[in-house]
């Protein structure tokens, strides 16, 4: 447990700070999953689903809260199985 002030302060912002972060990763995996739901249905929800993955996997590698590397893999995953879909149906 802390002692000095400080130390007391910087507990309650890392538990902060951790909820958020939990609850970024949170929306983050139920927006993947609704991507990959999604991959049955129309194109153009297909498509605004993963903008908004894409989106939200962004913002979270801009402020570090997961890997950039493993917000650019995810999003490559995701392009891929997007592209794969828009080519096996004529537009």
């Amino acid at each position: 447990m802390p002692h000095t002030r400080s130390a007391k302060k910087n507990l309650r912002k890392s538990q902060k700070r951790r909820l958020h972060n939990r609850a970024v990763k949170r929306d983050i995996k139920m927006q993947i999953k609704r991507f990959l739901a999604a991959l049955d249905g129309p194109l153009d929800q297909l498509q605004k689903e993963y903008n908004l993955a894409a989106k939200k996997l962004d913002k979270a590698a801009a402020k570090r809260i997961v890997h950039p590397n493993f917000a650019a893999r995810k999003k490559a995953q995701l392009a891929r199985r997007l592209h794969s879909k828009s080519a096996s149906k004529p537009a």
